[in-house]
């Protein structure tokens, strides 16, 4: 489906924020003086979590399934470092200012890098239209694009469905996040 771009989030009342991308912008603001730490078992969990659920993604890696990338939201004061490695996935946050040469780095806007990962964007035209940019080993970074595309349902909606009492504002934030679709309709 193609992704819309600009807009307010329609029938979801208070999402015009979240639709517009001042939310990420915000929490940018907010985090940039917090350690990482308190996030990294909360990264551990996700990964693990669709390392369980989602064993294909790691067969449709190919030779890539132990290439290192980096996830650059750029609203956020620091970057993900994403390893599919089915033996020892990882996913661990680390400030702009580390050296962590991946083999890949995909950046781009929050609200774009949700879409690819919940299976609602055309991640190719989003490239095209220089919404995200990929540096360094495109083959990598195509191979993990086109393992997300091929995924039936969608990452995100695993992580909602994550279970217990600690994740449950990350429910609902991943909730909230999936109905302020730009263009949505009540």
């Amino acid at each position: 489906m193609p992704r819309q771009t600009g807009g307010i989030a329609h029938g979801v009342p208070g999402h015009a924020a979240v639709a517009s991308g001042r939310l990420p912008r915000i929490l940018g603001i907010l985090t940039a003086p917090l350690p990482l730490f308190p996030v990294q078992p909360i990264l551990r969990r996700m990964v693990g979590e669709v390392t369980r659920k989602r064993p294909e993604l790691f067969e449709r890696l190919g030779p890539h399934v132990h290439s290192t990338y980096v996830i650059d939201v750029t609203e956020l004061p620091f970057v993900l470092r994403l390893r599919p490695d089915p033996d020892a996935p990882g996913l661990t946050a680390h400030r702009r200012t580390e050296q962590l040469d991946p083999d890949a780095t995909i950046a781009g806007p929050f609200s774009a890098l949700f879409d690819v990962m919940d299976g609602t964007a055309d991640s190719d035209a989003l490239f095209f239209s220089r919404d995200i940019s990929i540096s360094g080993n495109t083959e990598a970074a195509v191979c993990l694009r086109s393992a997300l595309d091929d995924l039936e349902g969608s990452i995100i909606e695993d992580l909602v469905h994550m279970s217990g009492p600690l994740y449950a504002p990350l429910r609902f934030a991943l909730t909230r996040l999936r109905k302020a679709k730009p263009g949505d309709q009540p």
